[in-house]
């Protein structure tokens, strides 16, 4: 795959395809803005290099018309006080006046597109949407991972129409999902939480295969069991031994076992919450779980929406050593699912 490196972009306009798919407060304030500073890099690296830049993401789900709260302006704040420099937004994300626009930029400047979603199109993956959106760049950059598993007009349609490669956050997610699957550090304790054991099933299959031990929340335990979900190594699968709350999270016992499986790692995966995290009464197990893969000092993988917007709250994101922006993106790649996103760069 080709990333932003192998393009000489000085002076191109260069569209950036990015996940700013924040959470937002009910008054349009952005809840946790990590998407927004993991995508940084890819344009300080552009704009050091001289291009013209156009970056462009969706945002909720306005389900293909214009819905007012799901507007990019908190993202073009956010994206102005972390660049520092001055970024335009654009009324639209298609249509002659913004190409008009796009052919008229100098070198260095920045310009956001308006929400791709507002289009039922860009959700369709229509290739005269794409077409549209290729008119405004030179170049084409992929640096939404977390949207990658989507086969939507701005990720795998555009590829057609221009030159295609990944931004350096993809490149650093693709990097350190395939290490984990192919030659991590032993011992491998992977932690599988949350909800949706439909989403985690295939994770824990092919992930136990390279892991030592898979611990899993109560909720995907107990779901294992109802459907009878066979595993090809389910010895090395370990659940809750205690719970509180009627299963609302795990018990002192399953925190000790836990941690003591934590402390012998050298390389921890984690995805999704052991308990009612929303619920502060809930959220025990799941902090000390934290708690324990950061004391472990292992190499630390962690990702999906829930996990993330949790552990920033805690503060310690910065001690992982990853966080993935990817949620389902990260739990199909895992999987050994081929993702729309990153057949459309090779």
């Amino acid at each position: 795959m080709k990333t932003v490196r192998d393009f000489d972009v000085a002076n191109k306009r260069v569209l950036v395809r990015c996940d700013f798919n924040v959470p937002l407060s009910e008054t349009g304030e952005i809840l946790d803005d990590f998407r927004i500073k993991k995508t940084i890099p890819t344009i300080e690296y552009l704009l050091g290099k001289g291009a013209k830049i156009i970056l462009m993401s969706h945002l909720g789900r306005p389900e293909g018309k214009v819905v007012e709260e799901f507007r990019l302006t908190p993202v073009q704040d956010k994206l102005t006080e972390y660049l520092d420099i001055s970024v335009a937004k654009a009324p639209d994300c298609i249509g002659a006046e913004i190409e008009k626009w796009t052919k008229g930029m100098r070198s260095g400047e920045t310009l956001l597109l308006e929400n791709l979603r507002f289009y039922k199109e860009e959700e369709e993956n229509d290739e005269n949407f794409a077409k549209e959106l290729s008119k405004l760049g030179d170049i084409y950059i992929n640096d939404a991972f977390g949207a990658s598993h989507r086969a939507h007009a701005s990720i795998a349609g555009i590829t057609k129409f221009l030159p295609s490669a990944g931004g350096l956050l993809l490149e650093k997610e693709i990097e350190v999902l395939t290490s984990l699957l192919k030659n991590p550090q032993k011992p491998l304790v992977a932690v599988i939480g949350g909800k949706k054991v439909e989403d985690k099933a295939g994770v824990v299959d092919k992930i136990s295969k390279t892991a030592d031990l898979v611990l899993v929340s109560g909720l995907i335990e107990k779901e294992i069991k109802e459907k009878s979900l066979e595993f090809k190594y389910p010895n090395k699968i370990i659940g809750p031994v205690d719970e509180i709350g009627g299963g609302k999270d795990v018990g002192p016992e399953t925190i000790r076992l836990f941690r003591e499986k934590i402390m012998q790692a050298k390389t921890v995966f984690w995805s999704g919450p052991l308990g009612k995290i929303e619920d502060e009464e809930f959220a025990g197990g799941t902090k000390a779980l934290a708690q324990a893969i950061i004391e472990s000092k292992a190499y630390s993988v962690a990702g999906g929406g829930e996990t993330m917007e949790f552990v920033n709250k805690l503060g310690l994101g910065e001690k992982f050593s990853h966080l993935s922006t990817g949620g389902g993106a990260m739990l199909e790649f895992l999987s050994g699912k081929s993702l729309p996103g990153l057949e459309a760069l090779e």
